[in-house]
């Protein structure tokens, strides 16, 4: 972790919680991580209790974030949600892109594409999630992998003052599986993103960019993960469920 990247932990919480268990949870994460500093904090319930977790955080330090997006404006599609909807709601981040979108929902390279330059459009910080599955880091195409995902996720993507954007990195063989990269993995996983994003966008931006891992982290390994120079936060699963947890990650440094 880089001393002037701000940490961010952020909390997927998936398909989990009504809105009252949501905003329960909320407060009382609230609560436990009110003196957190040096360090951002996120969590993104499901669509349904965004609004009710959204007035349970005013005036706390935790970002409320969405689990995902379309990219029109408004329209004809059914079952889908509008970045309006979402800054509505109280959201200022929205996760795009991530695994179980892309192996169960038919995500694509394309469709994130087009969902980031929304995002962005409407002030939302994009947390765009790319990684490799077990078959591909077997096979060596983890680099190839990421590669086509960060050129044609973020092509036409332009950084001007006001852009910023967060990448998390999820090996897809590491979530929910128990299964952690070694902090050796991660953090060349890590290098190899910021070292493609200078590529593409230059020096100042790679240096600005915070990249996340996913994939398993709890407790006991955050520490090892976010000693690694370019590992700056984490995008957290199931061990964001429960406050009392969630909070021993916020506060990773203590």
């Amino acid at each position: 972790m880089s001393s002037h990247r701000i940490p961010l932990i952020a909390g997927n919480w998936k398909m989990h919680k009504t809105g009252v268990q949501a905003a329960a949870a909320a407060g009382q994460l609230k609560d436990l991580v009110a003196k957190a500093s040096g360090v951002e904090v996120m969590i993104a319930p499901t669509f349904t209790a965004l609004y009710q977790v959204a007035q349970v955080l005013k005036g706390s330090n935790i970002a409320l974030g969405a689990q995902n997006l379309h990219w029109e404006p408004k329209g004809a599609f059914t079952g889908e949600i509008s970045t309006e909807m979402l800054v509505d709601a109280g959201c200022s981040q929205v996760i795009i892109g991530h695994s179980e979108r892309r192996q169960f929902f038919g995500e694509t390279d394309e469709t994130v594409n087009r969902k980031i330059q929304a995002a962005v459009s409407a002030g939302l910080l994009p947390v765009f999630c790319i990684g490799e599955t077990e078959t591909q880091r077997e096979a060596g195409e983890t680099f190839s992998v990421l590669d086509k995902q960060v050129r044609d996720g973020l092509k036409g993507f332009v950084f001007d003052g006001s852009t910023s954007l967060v990448v998390a990195y999820e090996p897809v063989w590491a979530i929910g599986t128990g299964k952690t990269a070694t902090r050796e993995q991660a953090q060349e996983a890590h290098a190899y993103i910021r070292s493609l994003v200078k590529t593409l966008f230059g020096e100042t931006v790679a240096d600005s960019v915070r990249i996340l891992y996913g994939g398993s982290v709890k407790p006991d390994n955050v520490q090892a993960l976010m000693a690694m120079p370019d590992v700056d936060g984490a995008l957290v699963g199931g061990a964001s469920l429960d406050p009392e947890t969630f909070s021993k990650l916020v506060f990773f440094n203590d």
